[in-house]
């Protein structure tokens, strides 16, 4: 079995553990940026095979310039996406957030 067999590259920006939703930003955030061992993400993901896991790490190892810049873009995305979502927010976090203003004076 190859590596590349444990994944699913719907486009270069979107590569997910095969069969599943689960994109490798899940498990290489954890693993880069929390410092998570792969025994530790299977706790947090119980329904994702150690060794799917395992092979995303050891795909990231074998292409560290690709995958290092595959998750800065992401993490570019993510930050954009909230920036976003904060200057403009959908119509029911506004309702939302107006009903929590009114329980916060209802309360002082």
């Amino acid at each position: 079995m190859q590596l590349e067999d444990y994944f699913d590259f719907l486009s270069p920006d979107d590569i997910r553990l095969k069969g599943t939703r689960v994109g490798i930003e899940t498990i290489l955030y954890e693993y880069i940026y929390q410092r998570k061992t792969a025994e530790d993400i299977h706790k947090l993901y119980s329904h994702l095979p150690l060794e799917n896991i395992y092979a995303t790490i050891l795909y990231f190892l074998h292409n560290p310039e690709d995958i290092t810049q595959y998750m800065s873009d992401w993490l570019n995305y993510c930050r954009e996406s909230e920036r976003q979502q904060l200057e403009n927010p959908p119509d029911h976090v506004i309702r939302l957030l107006e009903l929590k203003e009114k329980q916060a004076l209802r309360r002082s």
